[in-house]
């Protein structure tokens, strides 16, 4: 499965990821991976995700503290930011293998940690267009 979509907006992202999101939440664990430059909206893009999977929580950018855990429903939301993570030794010191069954893990800067990615997972490519704002946002199974 690919889907490609079209974005003008930080809102319009998150709008959807929101209805990505819907295909998450059936209370099992998923996997996604998120790949894009500095600034190209994954952080939107998973505010969209939790206001489905964990609606009302304050979604912010894990970079320092590498995972913020927000508390849904069904299951955890776990937000990973894994650009500062530069070897296997340093997901393992933060716990990163015992978040996987556990919830809903989305990864910005998946390219970081290629050789960790379960094979069923989603990735989320978010890349500029043509205008300012405007992003191309492809989601594949």
């Amino acid at each position: 499965m690919k889907q490609i979509f079209n974005s003008q907006s930080t809102e319009e992202t998150e709008k959807i990821a929101a209805d990505f999101a819907r295909s998450l939440d059936d209370g099992k664990p998923h996997f996604v991976a998120m790949y894009g430059d500095l600034g190209v909206g994954k952080t939107a893009f998973v505010r969209g995700v939790a206001s489905v999977l964990a609606n009302g929580v304050r979604v912010k950018s894990p970079t320092f503290t590498v995972v913020n855990e927000y508390h849904g429903e069904k299951l955890p939301l776990y937000h990973f930011d894994v650009y500062r993570i530069e070897n296997e030794d340093d997901l393992y010191s933060v716990g990163f293998y015992d978040y996987l069954q556990k919830g809903v893990c989305i990864v910005e800067w998946s390219e970081n940690i290629e050789y960790s990615i379960p094979s069923d997972c989603y990735r989320v490519r978010i890349e500029r267009a043509t205008g300012e704002n405007e992003r191309k946002i492809t989601i594949e199974a």
